[in-house]
């Protein structure tokens, strides 16, 4: 038919970023994103003082007050979109809305803080939305042994723990697809659990 366009459109996939204040969530975001990245990032002022922490981070001097929102083309046939969830707990009523129908989230995690990810990790294993658990890394700060984290997490096993650095593309992109494995293995188990074959779970980030 003249005129008739074949390109075929990406599904659609939308994917959450959340973890504590200053983990890296919006650089996260802004490594991947092949468009001008959407943010909210606000200067921290008095109002934050005995409200929000910033132990480990003193030298943070703004924050994302509602969202941060980003789109990465793994292939021609899927696309992501990001939203990053603010740190604070006084905005944690946004996570509901920013939350729905995501179909997985990275929560990312500051080896200086750890504690600082237990209300995401809390928040995604109560809604039961699939999640990788990310430990950033930082300059001058010792790297962790993921096993070591899940075990300071009480993560389970299946629950895949991995280190990454939030301002190089690659590693964004591997615990991207290492997302992508997990909710594609868990759609793809049988009722009653079991989990996927490796290639039936790389069938998503396939191309």
């Amino acid at each position: 038919m003249p005129g008739r366009c074949d390109r075929a459109v990406p599904l659609a996939v939308k994917i959450v970023v959340s973890g504590g204040l200053g983990v890296g969530k919006t650089t996260f975001i802004g490594a991947i994103s092949e468009v001008g990245t959407v943010d909210s990032e606000a200067a921290i002022t008095q109002v934050s003082v005995g409200v929000d922490s910033l132990d480990g981070v003193e030298s943070k001097t703004t924050t994302t007050v509602a969202l941060d929102f980003g789109r990465i083309t793994l292939d021609p046939t899927i696309a992501l979109y990001l939203f990053g969830t603010p740190g604070q707990g006084r905005f944690s009523f946004l996570w509901d809305d920013l939350v729905e129908g995501a179909l997985g989230t990275v929560v990312l995690a500051d080896p200086r803080r750890i504690e600082e990810c237990f209300p995401a990790v809390d928040y995604f294993g109560t809604h039961g939305t699939p999640f990788v658990l990310a430990v950033n890394r930082f300059d001058g700060v010792e790297r962790c042994d993921p096993e070591a984290v899940r075990e300071a997490l009480g993560l389970r096993v299946e629950v895949p723990v991995l280190e990454c650095d939030a301002r190089e593309r690659a590693s964004v992109r591997n615990v991207l697809g290492a997302l992508m494995d997990e909710v594609a293995g868990l759609r793809a188990a049988p009722t009653g659990g079991g989990p996927a074959t490796q290639g039936e779970a790389h069938a998503v980030t396939a191309g």
